[in-house]
């Protein structure tokens, strides 16, 4: 080894090792790293929200579910700042919340709803979205439960099909949603059920905390403390609060949450980017687009620039992970070795300035 490349050798396990992701790397394996994601500005993209919440059959219901829709609606508005315009709230009742509620829950205001959606969105676009209520299982057939005709899980699916550049995080926290998975799993797609099968039909509570995830921030579940909360730390919070609520009550669990985003149709309890699920989930955050900001960033102009600047290289990190593929190992590890390295002297460059700039808060 030359002397220069002994300085280098050096400076990369430095950095590394501040860092925190020696171990981190050595676990990687080869993927592919030229991918359309990883060149495209994070900036530029912008999430679309559309919250369902259907039929509730019970007043005690009816409160709930319209409690975990106007909850997550507040915080994308509110905290990651998305256009009013971006989100769509169709609810049971329509005259509950005026305000928020955009129009009534049936069949037929959701199949224009998406349809107007497909019409304004950009390619790489986000479209997150997320049905709140009960659902049914009958006859090989999963459906959710709507005020009229419900929609079932092939319906939604014919209902994705206009998204075919974008991604897409759907979510289904109602009862007997298992099926949801096989018939709506695909490439670009995160697709996330509040059980495992349509036989789990007893009240799920995994809605209200995949919300909490959101609402919380990164206080607690932002396990990578970057100032956002992915579509699979939600998945990963909620499951753990979930588990601990049964198990506090003493109940056997009677709902079992699952994620697939790798498209072949089967979900994950414990996704793991780099074995099964999880990938491209880790990647998905809700996010305004270009020209603003996230909670939680300084206001100090320069640090923001940084805090941008870090968040990029995360992306590119995140997207080199969920482009698996047969890539040539040494070609992967020397890209993924030099983004680690960037990031690592970023952030220190971020503490330092963080630092400098102490005295004048």
């Amino acid at each position: 080894m030359t002397s220069g490349s002994a300085s280098l050798y050096r400076r990369k396990n430095s950095v590394l090792e501040d860092y925190n992701l020696s171990d981190y790397l050595g676990k990687l394996v080869a993927i592919v790293i030229l991918t359309t994601l990883l060149a495209m500005p994070v900036a530029a993209q912008q999430t679309h929200v559309v919250v369902v919440s259907g039929l509730s059959g019970d007043p005690e219901y009816a409160d709930q579910f319209h409690d975990w829709a106007t909850t997550l609606i507040d915080v994308v508005v509110d905290r990651y700042e998305l256009p009013p315009e971006n989100v769509t709230y169709l609810a049971e009742k329509a005259d509950r919340d005026p305000v928020r509620i955009d129009g009534r829950s049936t069949r037929e205001n959701v199949e224009e709803t998406l349809a107007a959606v497909a019409e304004r969105v950009a390619p790489n676009d986000h479209i997150f979205v997320l049905l709140i209520g009960h659902g049914s299982y009958q006859n090989g057939e999963s459906r959710f439960n709507l005020p009229g005709r419900d929609l079932t899980a092939e319906d939604y699916a014919g209902l994705l099909i206009p998204f075919d550049s974008q991604r897409i995080s759907f979510v289904n926290t109602a009862t007997a949603s298992g099926g949801f998975i096989e018939a709506l799993s695909g490439e670009r797609r995160t697709v996330v059920t509040a059980t495992r099968s349509g036989g789990q039909w007893n009240e799920t509570v995994f809605g209200g905390y995949f919300v909490a995830a959101y609402a919380s921030g990164e206080a607690e579940s932002d396990q990578n403390r970057d100032g956002r909360v992915s579509v699979l730390e939600a998945f990963q919070y909620a499951v753990a609060q979930v588990t601990r609520v049964y198990e506090s009550d003493g109940r056997l669990q009677t709902e079992h949450a699952l994620l697939d985003d790798n498209g072949d149709r089967e979900g994950s309890r414990e996704p793991d980017p780099l074995e099964n699920d999880g990938a491209l989930a880790r990647t998905l955050f809700i996010n305004a687009g270009e020209g603003t900001g996230i909670a939680g960033w300084p206001e100090d102009p320069a640090l923001r620039v940084l805090y941008q600047e870090r968040l990029e290289l995360q992306e590119q990190i995140e997207a080199l992970q969920a482009t698996r593929g047969g890539t040539d190992e040494v070609r992967y590890q020397t890209e993924i070795e030099k983004l680690l390295v960037e990031i690592a002297l970023k952030g220190r460059e971020i503490r330092e300035a963080e630092a400098a700039a102490e005295p004048a808060r």
